[in-house]
């Protein structure tokens, strides 16, 4: 019943986004829920294409209420997906730089991602709910020579990586593979050992050698 109320958004971004071979497969699936606030940009898919292998605005987490829950699609810069990927009931994309979304990438509900210079995110990468990753702090700040100090920064997130609810990932961030951020965090540095977890305000590792079940 979702996807049927939300076929004529599926139609209008598919065909909006898409080369007519591909977006007659319909890739995307859109909810209703869905506020296409800035269709502009463009938006790829990288390797084998097939029917909502991508969706964007659906899902069901209990704390939440979905039916008052709106997605938001605000991109102006580039989005590539690199493979199967859902976007979670309340997230929020705002995109003017480049984002760039590994295979199988997954949002549980109601978290945003602002790439105004460049987030790259790995394959098998869990964000829980309430996430927040900025590569921008949106207002320049100056020196005392009119120099801005704090210049945007691309942020990478590495394959099988879990970020917990409510963590915050700032601009410069890199996360190497296998990394999981605890809840309530705050990574405003790289994370550089693999399969470990970090944890805190500032983010720092907690515990080492570790795997974690999706």
């Amino acid at each position: 019943m979702l996807r049927l109320l939300g076929f004529p958004k599926t139609l209008l971004f598919n065909f909006r986004y898409l080369p007519f071979c591909d977006a007659i497969k319909l890739p995307f699936a859109v909810s209703h829920r869905v506020w296409l606030m800035e269709l502009g940009g463009r938006v790829s898919i990288s390797g084998e294409i097939s029917p909502g292998m991508i969706e964007i605005g659906f899902g069901e987490v209990g704390i939440f209420d979905q039916n008052r829950s709106r997605t938001i699609w605000q991109v102006s810069g580039e989005v590539e997906f690199r493979g199967p990927a859902n976007i979670g009931h309340g997230s929020r994309l705002s995109v003017s730089g480049r984002l760039q979304l590994g295979k199988n990438f997954k949002i549980t509900a109601e978290s945003s991602l602002v790439a105004a210079k460049e987030i790259v995110v790995g394959d098998d990468v869990l964000f829980s709910w309430d996430v927040l990753v900025l590569d921008t702090d949106f207002h320049p700040v100056l020196d005392a020579e009119g120099k801005r100090i704090n210049p945007d920064a691309a942020v990478e997130i590495g394959d099988r990586v879990w970020v917990g609810c409510r963590a915050l990932l700032l601009k410069g961030v890199r996360l190497a593979d296998g990394v999981v951020i605890a809840a309530g965090s705050v990574v405003s540095r790289p994370v550089e050992r693999e399969n470990s977890v970090a944890g805190g305000s500032p983010a720092a590792v907690i515990r080492e050698n570790i795997t974690w079940q999706r």
